[in-house]
């Protein structure tokens, strides 16, 4: 309140100060001319008729300059208070809270920021609800099976063998490999992933990750196309994050490419930027999925992605990576059933 009491207050100052720089002014001027054009006996006179028009003026500048900084006043005032009312409601929990767009350019810029800034809380907040539904969903999925597996050992239904506790250890890897992908999500997206800077030759990962996925690819009866630029392609990254990046591209590739399918990799020089480009013959993204393919848990194929073992968040973790080497990564389809692209882009060294 007493905020609001000072900008009022400030603004009448303001134009009552230029009410007074304005009448001294226009004194001061008008005396100069009456002394240079004037006759000396009509000067007493002139400046009489002067200082009454001025002080007309004056009180009359005074009061529209008045009622024009109290109607000016209270209409900021009022889109003020309203922003500040809707502030403490977003700050108690109510996401959904906006202000009206007043019609004065300036207040409607700050009542459309403060509205967008409204928007992406309540989306971050959304986001943030559903990110923990899924982990709950995905937690559910191993735990239950693993308390399965324990019933039927203490109810006598499964033997007490080995292949049974080896079951039981395959849950708890699926359960850890999730745990640990939540803790690398959360410190690439706090920022507090290590990265270690050098220029390296990016065909030189392609080839070792190539290399790495090549058993994979064979037991899938898949082709793989590498076809690098004769020049070395150097880049300023780290070399280990972008073979994390690759291999996870290339493992999605894999995973839904059908048998005889063909993935290409290939490296471009473009201005000051290098693209790692991955293209598959798979089962492809449609329109509606392929904006969110990147966002946490989030699966375009949900069963299909739980049968292949997929936490839901590997591409989440790779466009963080990229972007954490100030890079980029983006994916492109023609549609289901005409496989997809993934780009990676990386500074280009020098």
């Amino acid at each position: 309140m007493r905020f609001w009491r000072q900008l009022r207050w400030q603004m009448i100052g303001a134009q009552m100060l230029v009410v007074v720089v304005g009448v001294v002014t226009l004194n001061l001027t008008a005396n100069i001319l009456i002394e240079q054009s004037i006759a000396p006996d009509q000067v007493a006179t002139v400046r009489t008729a002067v200082v009454q028009a001025l002080t007309v003026a004056a009180v009359a500048a005074t009061i529209a300059g008045l009622t024009t900084s109290i109607l000016l006043v209270q209409v900021i005032l009022r889109s003020l208070r309203s922003i500040a009312r809707s502030s403490r409601r977003i700050a108690a929990g109510r996401y959904d809270e906006r202000v009206t767009v007043p019609a004065s350019d300036e207040l409607r810029a700050v009542a459309e920021s403060f509205n967008q800034m409204a928007e992406a809380l309540e989306q971050i907040e959304q986001r943030r609800i559903t990110m923990i539904g899924n982990v709950a969903h995905e937690l559910r999925t191993p735990l239950a099976g693993i308390e399965g597996y324990l019933e039927g050992l203490i109810d006598g239904v499964l033997p007490n063998t080995a292949d049974t506790f080896l079951d039981m250890k395959q849950e708890v890897r699926r359960l850890r490999r999730l745990v640990d992908d939540l803790q690398t999500l959360s410190r690439v997206e706090a920022g507090q992933i290590a990265l270690h800077f050098t220029t390296f030759d990016v065909n030189d990962v392609i080839r070792r990750v190539v290399a790495q996925i090549q058993p994979q690819v064979l037991d899938s009866c898949l082709q793989v196309q590498f076809a690098p630029d004769q020049q070395p392609i150097l880049v300023h990254a780290d070399a280990d994050r972008v073979a994390q990046i690759l291999l996870n591209l290339l493992g999605n590739a894999v995973r839904y490419t059908p048998e005889g399918g063909c993935i290409t990799v290939r490296s471009e020089l473009n201005n000051d930027n290098v693209q790692v480009i991955v293209e598959d013959t798979g089962i492809g993204i449609s329109a509606e999925h392929l904006p969110f393919i990147f966002e946490r848990f989030y699966r375009a194929d949900p069963s299909r992605a739980r049968t292949s073992g997929g936490s839901g968040i590997g591409l989440t973790i790779t466009r963080h990576l990229a972007w954490a080497m100030g890079g980029d990564i983006s994916a492109a389809s023609a549609g289901i059933g005409k496989g997809s692209t993934f780009t990676l882009t990386l500074p280009r060294a020098g």
